[in-house]
C-alpha cells in the first residue's frame, strides 16, 4: 500500500471536475489521487511486465469500487471514470480484467518539490528564501516555453468549457455521437472570439438556437462547421425570427447594461 501523502490544491474546488460532480464522483477523484503511483513500479499489464509511471496505476473496476466504498458501485466508477476522461483528467485502458489509468497532469500538481538547491547552509531561513527564488525563476522559465508549445487549454477554461457545452447539445439530438478532440475544439473557439471578433454571449446564444433547429442541428457538429456556417446561421436565424414577429432578444452585457444581440460583429450598445 502507498504511504505518505499527495498534494491537493485548494483551487481544484472552482474547477467544474468539482463543482459539477456528484458526492459519489468527488470520492472517486480523490480515490484515483491516491491510488496513483508516486514513483515507476512494475505490474503486469496485458499478459506482460510493465514499468508504470508516475501517475499512473494498474487496478480494475471492482477494485476501484471497494476503495470508493459505500454508494459507489460499479456503474457509477464507470461513469466517473468516462467523465473524467472527458474532462481531460486523467486516459482509461482496459482488458477484459483490469485497466491502466493514468492521470493526465501528475507531474504538473505532484511534481516539482525536488528543485534544485545546491547551496546548503545551516540558516533554514536562508534556505527557504533560496528555494522561493529558484521556485519562481523555474515558474517564469515554464511559463515562457510553454508560450511556444502548442497552447493547452485548461478544463476551467472559457474555450474549453464551450467545446463542454457544444458537445453536451450534440448529445440530446445523438446521444452516441463520439467524443471529440476537446483541445482542438477549444482552440477553434478561440479562434471564433479573437479572429471573428465573435463575444462568448453570441457563441453561446447561435450554438444553442442552431442545435434547437430542425436541419442545422445535423450539420453544426463542430465549433469550426459553426464557424464556417455563421453567416449564413445568423440570416436564417433573423429570417425566422422576422417571420415569427418575434423581437430579437436582449442578452446582458457587462455588469448591469444590456445590448442588442448583432451576431454578424462583435458586441455593440
Amino acid at each position: 500500500m502507498n504511504k505518505g501523502w499527495i498534494k491537493l490544491h485548494r483551487g481544484i474546488m472552482d474547477k467544474p471536475i468539482w463543482t459539477e460532480s456528484t458526492p459519489e464522483q468527488k470520492v472517486v477523484l480523490i480515490t484515483l489521487l491516491m491510488m496513483a503511483n508516486h514513483s515507476e513500479k512494475q505490474w503486469e499489464w496485458r499478459g506482460k511486465p510493465f514499468t508504470a509511471r508516475p501517475g499512473q496505476f494498474v487496478t480494475s473496476l471492482p477494485n476501484l469500487a471497494q476503495k470508493c466504498g459505500k454508494n459507489c458501485s460499479v456503474q457509477k466508477i464507470r461513469t466517473a471514470l468516462k467523465r473524467f476522461e472527458r474532462y481531460g483528467f486523467l486516459t482509461d485502458e482496459s482488458t477484459a480484467h483490469n485497466r491502466l489509468i493514468t492521470l493526465v497532469n501528475w507531474g504538473v500538481y505532484q511534481g516539482g518539490t525536488e528543485i534544485a538547491t545546491a547551496e546548503s547552509t545551516d540558516d533554514q531561513q536562508t534556505a527557504n528564501r533560496h528555494l522561493t527564488a529558484n521556485k519562481n525563476v523555474k515558474n517564469e522559465e515554464n511559463e515562457k516555453k510553454s508560450n511556444r508549445r502548442k497552447q493547452v487549454y485548461d478544463e476551467s477554461s472559457i474555450f474549453y468549457q464551450l467545446a463542454l457545452a457544444q458537445f453536451e447539445e450534440i448529445q440530446m439530438n445523438q446521444p452516441h455521437a463520439k467524443e471529440p478532440n476537446f483541445q482542438k475544439w477549444a482552440n477553434d473557439f478561440r479562434l471564433i472570439v479573437e479572429r471573428d471578433d465573435r463575444t462568448v454571449e453570441q457563441i453561446t446564444y447561435l450554438m444553442k438556437w442552431a442545435m434547437g433547429h430542425s436541419f442545422w442541428h445535423s450539420v453544426i457538429l463542430s465549433p469550426s462547421s459553426l464557424r464556417r456556417h455563421w453567416d449564413r446561421l445568423v440570416a436564417q436565424m433573423k429570417q425566422e425570427r422576422a417571420l415569427a414577429n418575434e423581437k430579437v432578444v436582449s442578452i446582458p452585457k457587462k455588469q448591469i447594461q444590456e445590448f442588442s444581440l448583432d451576431l454578424t460583429k462583435g458586441e455593440s450598445i
